[in-house]
C-alpha cells in the first residue's frame, strides 16, 4: 500500500512509501523492492525552513504525488507526525493530514515524530546499533524533547520513556541520537556525534525527524504486525506562551 507521510515537529518534509507488496511501484525487475527494508520511498521533500510549514506542505504534496506518478485514489492512507515539537510548526502538519484525509476520503494516523530517529538508529549497521538508546530534538529554550527506546532482533524499536521535554542534563546516561545531541554534547557525555561508520555521512547528531523515516517506520511496525494509531494528538509538552487576555480593567471614577 501507499503511505502519504507528513512530518513538521521540526523542519517540514513530505514522502511517499511504499510498503513491501506494492510491488507496481517497481521501477524494473531488476530494481526489487530491499526485503530487509520492507519498503520503499518512492518519493520526498523537505525544507530546513522552520517558518513556512502552513505554506509549503500542500504544494509539496502536490509536488511529491507528481514526482512518484501518484494521485490521491492511489492512497491507502495519511501518515502525520503528532510531535513532539513548537505549537505553530507541528499545528501546520497535523491540520494539512487532516484536511487531506477529509477531502480525499482517506484515514489518518499519527505516529509520535521522535520514532522517526529512532527507526535511523534500527536502521544502522548491526554492530554499531545500542541495545537501548534516546533520541533528543531541539525544543529550545535551552531544552530538549526526548524518548527512550529498546531495540530487539527482528522487531522495529520500542519506546521504553517519553516523550517528554526538559534539560539535557536530565537526561538518562545512555547513547542520544538527534539534532539535541549534537547541541548538548558537552552535557550529554554519551551523544553519538561522529559518522557512525556504514551508515549515513550526516552525523547522527544532526539527525532530526522527517517523512521520509517516519514512513519507514511505519513500514517496519506494519511488517511486524502491528497497527497505526488513530490518535491525532499533538504532543506540544508545554503550555502555550500565547494567553487570553483577562477583562478588561474599568477606568477609575
Amino acid at each position: 500500500m501507499l503511505l502519504l507521510c507528513l512530518d513538521s515537529s521540526s523542519a517540514a518534509s513530505v514522502a511517499l512509501v511504499a510498503t513491501a507488496d506494492e510491488t507496481r511501484w517497481r521501477t524494473s525487475a531488476d530494481d526489487p523492492l530491499d526485503a530487509a527494508a520492507r519498503g520503499r520511498v518512492l518519493a520526498g521533500w523537505s525544507t530546513e525552513d522552520t517558518r513556512t510549514h502552513a505554506e509549503v506542505l500542500a504544494p509539496s504534496v502536490r509536488q511529491v504525488l507528481a514526482e512518484a506518478g501518484a494521485g490521491p485514489e492511489d492512497l491507502a492512507a495519511i501518515l502525520v507526525g503528532t510531535g513532539p515539537g513548537p505549537f505553530t510548526g507541528l499545528r501546520a502538519g497535523l491540520v494539512t493530514a487532516r484536511v487531506l484525509g477529509f477531502a480525499w476520503s482517506l484515514p489518518v494516523r499519527g505516529m509520535t515524530s521522535l520514532a522517526a530517529v529512532a527507526h535511523d538508529v534500527a536502521a544502522l549497521p548491526q554492530e554499531h546499533r545500542p541495545s537501548s538508546f534516546l533520541v533528543a530534538t531541539d525544543a529550545r529554550r535551552r531544552e530538549v524533547y526526548w524518548a527512550a527506546y529498546r531495540l530487539s532482533p527482528g522487531q522495529p524499536p520500542t519506546l521504553t520513556d517519553g516523550p517528554h521535554v526538559g534539560p539535557a542534563q536530565d537526561l538518562p546516561e545512555l547513547p542520544v541520537y538527534g539534532r539535541g545531541a549534537g547541541l548538548y554534547a558537552e552535557q550529554l557525555p554519551l551523544a553519538v556525534t561522529e559518522p557512525v561508520p556504514g551508515g549515513t555521512t550526516e552525523p547522527p547528531s544532526e539527525w532530526q525527524p522527517t517523512a521520509q523515516s517516519l514512513g519507514m517506520a511505519a513500514v517496519d511496525l506494519l511488517a511486524a504486525g502491528g497497527s497505526l494509531s488513530e490518535d491525532l494528538s499533538p504532543l506540544y509538552l508545554r503550555e502555550s506562551d500565547a494567553k487570553v487576555p483577562g477583562p478588561r480593567k474599568k477606568a477609575g471614577a
